[in-house]
């Protein structure tokens, strides 16, 4: 990494994009090997909001019976409002660009008070039901909670919770396990594939909408990577059922490629690019192998198979050149 400093600081200085003064300044100031503990600080900070909540979680699990239900949503009421109090008490309030702040603590005390707030009303509605059986407003007004927190305190912590509970009250399935299941909803009903790309869409939609007005710009990656997922996703489970209709979602994952091959040059965001190639390359091969269910090999599956490895290489060539181009697109 330091000879790649050394080299690119050469460069600018060749190019007399940089004076010799600068980058003598430059040398010098990586001499003295200092490094920053910035991303160690929150990797911990963030390590302590998930053992905090997880130990209330625990908490209310083991003394249950000894403590009582009441005491236990005593006790989350008073941490929940404790750290809304710090929280506001502390912020700058709401403004419609990205916030800086200067202690980066309040954005980890915002999350803990978000995810408290879910751990409370979600007790209160398995306890005492709160919401009845409407099931899906203890859903609703968790997420409607952090989409507030999200927009007030300007955390995209809490805005990826917001829209994770957005999805999860749509129906849709967001954890891992259940996405590769083989008993994955969106193989069970279209209706759910459906609402799935709607909501992408939507986000979408909220994202170009949030540009035009101004407001929280910055937020733009986490909605179009959650869009890019869902709708991904929903359209590759739906190419691979015996329905015709896979057909439409080939048409949708091709659509959503070249959207998000778009906006990813736009916004300089290499993960949303990745994530669209990989995404696009399986799509094309269940395509072609869609297509190839018809075709006899009887006579060429010998040469098929030879081919294999060459495409399969050929397509980590590919997937490297593009990389490649991506990034010096973006440097320009």
């Amino acid at each position: 990494m330091t000879q790649f400093d050394e080299q690119a600081s050469q460069g600018l200085f060749e190019k007399n994009l940089i004076t010799e003064n600068q980058f003598q300044e430059i040398k010098e100031y990586r001499s003295l090997n200092i490094f920053s503990l910035n991303v160690e600080l929150k990797l911990l900070l963030s390590i302590s909001v998930l053992m905090f909540t997880s130990g209330i979680g625990i908490l209310i699990y083991d003394n249950i019976d000894s403590i009582g239900h009441i005491a236990l949503l005593a006790i989350l009421f008073v941490l929940v409002c404790g750290c809304f109090y710090y929280c506001f008490k502390n912020s700058k309030g709401f403004q419609k660009t990205e916030t800086t702040t200067e202690s980066h603590f309040l954005e980890y005390i915002v999350l803990t008070a978000n995810v408290l707030t879910c751990i409370f009303i979600g007790y209160l509605q398995v306890q005492y039901e709160l919401f009845g059986t409407h099931y899906g407003l203890a859903t609703l007004v968790p997420t409607i909670v952090s989409f507030f927190c999200a927009y007030y305190f300007d955390n995209k912590s809490v805005l990826t919770i917001a829209v994770t509970g957005l999805a999860a009250y749509v129906g849709l399935s967001v954890t891992p396990q259940d996405i590769f299941n083989s008993n994955n909803n969106f193989y069970a009903s279209q209706s759910l594939s459906y609402s799935a790309i709607m909501l992408g869409v939507l986000l979408i939609l909220w994202t170009v909408y949030s540009f035009r007005i101004n407001l929280k710009t910055h937020f733009a990656l986490v909605y179009l990577t959650f869009a890019l997922h869902i709708i991904s996703i929903a359209s590759i489970s739906n190419m691979v059922s015996e329905d015709i209709i896979w057909l439409l979602f080939s048409l949708i994952l091709a659509a959503s490629s070249v959207y998000f091959y778009k906006i990813s040059h736009q916004l300089k965001a290499i993960s949303l690019y990745i994530f669209m190639i990989v995404y696009a390359y399986i799509g094309i091969n269940i395509f072609i192998f869609r297509i190839f269910e018809h075709v006899d090999f009887g006579d060429i599956w010998v040469l098929f198979i030879m081919i294999l490895p060459a495409y399969f290489i050929g397509s980590i060539v590919l997937f490297i050149k593009l990389i490649k181009n991506f990034n010096k697109e973006i440097a320009e």
